[in-house]
């Protein structure tokens, strides 16, 4: 099954993990599996970040050889 994941519905979950393990409340039966999503979530978010990165460069080049003021 697809997982229909969002940066913001990654970054909320990631936050929850973290609080959870920050406040000792995973127990150690759960810890390798909240520590293995959040992981997951991780190379997620860093992944939509690079990409959105990558697709706002192109955008700018393509405005700039166009000669489409940058400053809309």
């Amino acid at each position: 099954m697809q997982e229909n994941l969002t940066y913001e519905k990654a970054y909320d979950e990631l936050k929850k993990i973290a609080g959870e393990i920050e406040s000792e409340s995973v127990s150690v039966d759960v810890l390798a599996e909240k520590v293995k999503r959040a992981s997951f979530l991780i190379t997620y978010c860093q992944d939509k970040l690079r990409s959105t990165e990558q697709d706002v460069n192109k955008i700018i080049k393509q405005m700039e050889s166009k000669n489409i003021p940058s400053e809309l």
